[in-house]
């Protein structure tokens, strides 16, 4: 797992691979989490979280995926992010920002196909292209904020691996 401080993505993914079975790699997670994490796996796809009592708007998780394509070799892939919910939410947010972007667009157009003022709906489209700036800068700074929490994950990660990676 590497670092990822000099990157963009506000998801940060890291893959490891493994000379082991898929059935060996899946019992590594089926133990009991010591404080403060939860894991939940569903088959291939395993959830580590912190506790109820841990966790703040900011706190992160992570969703690793094994995956083996031949016989004794595995992979985990997994993905760093907030809370599903979270996600969800300032996704739609991008979304509608977007789309609203989209449509001043139109408007503008044609108004000025047909001769119109387009100072308003550009004005418009100038304050969209800084709220998506802006939601870039929360999401960095919740990264930010969930920082010590995902350094923790990594750790965990590690420790549950460690006598696997050869």
């Amino acid at each position: 797992m590497s670092d990822f401080t000099n990157e963009i993505v506000l998801r940060p993914r890291f893959e490891i691979s493994f000379h082991e079975d898929l059935e060996q790699l899946k019992s590594v997670f089926d133990k009991k989490a010591p404080d403060p994490f939860l894991i939940k796996r569903l088959d291939e796809h395993i959830y580590i979280r912190f506790k109820k009592s841990e966790t703040n708007f900011w706190t992160p998780q992570v969703h690793l995926e094994l995956t083996s394509f031949e016989e004794g070799i595995s992979k985990i892939h997994g993905v760093f992010g907030p809370n599903p919910t979270l996600w969800t939410f300032f996704m739609f947010l991008h979304f509608g920002v977007g789309t609203l972007f989209i449509i001043l667009g139109v408007f503008a157009y044609s108004n000025y196909s047909l001769g119109y003022d387009v100072t308003l709906w550009l004005a418009g489209m100038f304050f969209l292209v800084v709220i998506w700036f802006a939601l870039y800068a929360f999401g960095r700074m919740g990264r930010a904020k969930g920082q010590p929490q995902t350094d923790q994950l990594k750790t965990y990660i590690r420790q549950l691996i460690a006598g696997l990676k050869r």
